[in-house]
């Protein structure tokens, strides 16, 4: 059904609700980079969990999810499902040293965990490197996703509406700094779901119910779409779904699912009151994302793959739902919906990335605060770069995303520009001899490998395994072949954070205060209680729910029993 009157009206609400926002976060005040990139440091976990869930509930997600659907059944999701672990290892392991880090990107965290001249070329370089080929690219896909749907349901010139968005999310990001983007992620993620929820329950009663779908699912597709198993699953080869499960997860760094924390959820991390709220708000959002979010993407894909059998890009099937099944005023909804999860990715790419061009990159090496005449001054000229900062971000955003056709494309291409990188961020807080030139060997090495496994023709799986290899290889060489850093840096380093691992020798005797056992204990029973919550429901949906009962109870048990323990 296309857009009317009604539709536009509540669009038209959900604009004016940003305005208010920004406008109220301007009143509130912005005078610091603790401010602009951090939200004053004293967010409570709800907040700081939500605001995590929204940013990755972006307008690609739904359809790069239909597509995954339309390919390799329920299944082909362990392409990013298998990032709960690494999601959950961050929650217990990695949450609190983040926090005790205290500073304001995981990029000056370089420089506190390494000394001398590498330290400050890889702080600067890898400053620009995400800020600009990663965080760009992820705009661009994420914009792709926007593009195609409001070309399918709106009919308007998609590059048009785009560039207004992405003019209006950079006047507003520019305002109202890291506190407006939280703040509006709380009401984005809730609109988000209401919105999704409803065409999922439209798209099944238009098929005639669960039970049906599932008869017309086993009639139509010539695999089993309903099953869990990636390993079964004659779309996926087996190959690709050991890389799923066994290496995705922790050698690549992927926005939302770094290895370790980093990027907007270590940015996320910084913001919490205190290492309690940073955990707690960091095992919600893994219990939102992983349990909450997917089920109601998968059911519109599911009925899409009955409804639209023969789409030659998978993906649209989302957005041609929403046209084929929701009534007026729904339809305007999901829109906002839509637009919700789209300001909210964009809000904190800009706002994330920013914080390292300025941060790390400008006030590191190009304006230091020693030349100002007070701190007052400096903090108040940071600001204002970093809001022209937004605003140039914000095209160059615009102009990557001419070159991604699919969602999902963009996914791959990150993965492996990444992969092997993932072993030295998450052993840099546990082993000393790591050092600065291991990570810049890392980011070199992963490029070298992901441009020659290209150029050979290596499909996804065997570019993943080939580039971690040889990534990972090449930065232990490098480890074993320089110096460490000075036992002054990394006594220093201990002071501030005190990580569990090899650290005795630079402790001066104080342990560190976490346990490896309570943190593994943690973990398993957190990734027990997500996937049961997601199995749990797909018992409920299509085979027997009192079995899906059970598991949703047992996911319960466990984190009451977790939540106990932080």
């Amino acid at each position: 059904m296309p857009f009317e009157t009604l539709d536009y009206l509540v669009v038209a609400g959900y604009v004016v609700l940003m305005i208010v926002v920004a406008w109220i976060a301007k009143t509130r005040g912005q005078e610091t980079l603790d401010d602009f990139f951090a939200g004053g440091k004293n967010l409570p976990w709800w907040l700081v969990g939500v605001s995590m869930v929204a940013t990755t509930f972006a307008a690609d997600t739904p359809l790069a999810i239909t597509g995954l659907v339309a390919k390799q059944g329920i299944a082909g999701n362990w392409f990013w499902w298998n990032w709960m672990i690494s999601g959950v290892v961050t929650v217990f392991i990695y949450a609190k040293l983040w926090k005790r880090a205290d500073v304001l990107t995981d990029v000056e965290f370089i420089e506190l965990r390494y000394g001398g001249k590498p330290a400050s070329f890889l702080r600067g370089f890898r400053a620009l490197y995400f800020a600009f080929p990663f965080n760009c690219i992820i705009m661009g896909w994420v914009t792709v996703g926007m593009a195609k749907i409001l070309t399918v349901v709106t009919g308007a010139d998609q590059w048009i509406a785009i560039l207004v968005l992405y003019g209006l999310i950079a006047i507003y990001i520019a305002i109202s700094g890291l506190w407006g983007v939280i703040v509006t992620d709380f009401v984005q993620f809730i609109l988000a779901m209401i919105g999704t929820i409803a065409l999922a329950y439209f798209a099944v009663d238009h098929v005639g119910g669960l039970a049906e779908l599932k008869t017309q699912l086993s009639n139509s597709v010539g695999f089993d779409v309903l099953s869990f198993n990636p390993f079964t699953n004659p779309e996926i080869a087996v190959t690709t779904a050991l890389i799923w499960v066994g290496m995705n997860w922790w050698a690549a760094w992927y926005p939302g699912a770094e290895p370790g924390g980093g990027g907007y959820i270590a940015q996320r991390m910084f913001s919490a009151k205190d290492e309690r709220n940073a955990v707690g708000g960091t095992l919600l959002f893994n219990i939102l994302m992983y349990a909450v979010r997917p089920w109601p993407w998968i059911l519109v894909g599911l009925v899409a793959l009955v409804v639209f059998p023969n789409l030659s890009d998978p993906e649209t099937g989302y957005p041609l739902m929403m046209l084929e099944v929701l009534p007026v005023g729904w339809m305007g909804l999901l829109m906002v919906a839509f637009l919700s999860a789209f300001v909210s990715t964009i809000s904190t790419q800009l706002n994330w990335g920013t914080s390292y061009v300025v941060n790390d990159f400008y006030k590191r090496f190009m304006k230091t605060p020693e030349e100002f005449e007070s701190k007052e001054k400096a903090q108040k000229h940071y600001v204002l770069v970093s809001r022209i900062a937004t605003l140039l971000m914000a095209a160059l955003g615009v102009g990557v995303s001419y070159f991604f056709d699919t969602v999902s494309g963009g996914w791959e291409f990150i993965l492996s520009l990444s992969a092997g990188i993932g072993g030295v961020l998450m052993l840099r807080w546990f082993w000393w001899r790591i050092n600065a030139w291991s990570e810049i060997t890392a980011m070199i090495a992963a490029m070298i490998g992901a441009v020659f496994s290209n150029q050979m023709g290596y499909e996804f799986a065997w570019s993943m395994i080939y580039t971690t290899a040889f990534s990972t290889i090449a930065w232990l060489i490098a480890t074993f072949i320089s110096k460490p850093e000075s036992d002054e840096t990394l006594k220093k380093f201990y002071a501030k954070v005190h990580p569990m691992g090899n650290w005795k020798r630079f402790s001066d005797g104080i342990p560190s205060p976490d346990g490896l056992i309570p943190s593994l204990i943690n973990i398993a029973m957190s990734l027990l209680a997500i996937f049961f919550f997601l199995y749990g429901l797909g018992q409920i949906f299509f085979f027997n729910i009192g079995t899906g009962i059970a598991f949703l109870i047992g996911g319960c048990i466990f984190v009451w029993a977790v939540v106990r323990r932080i």
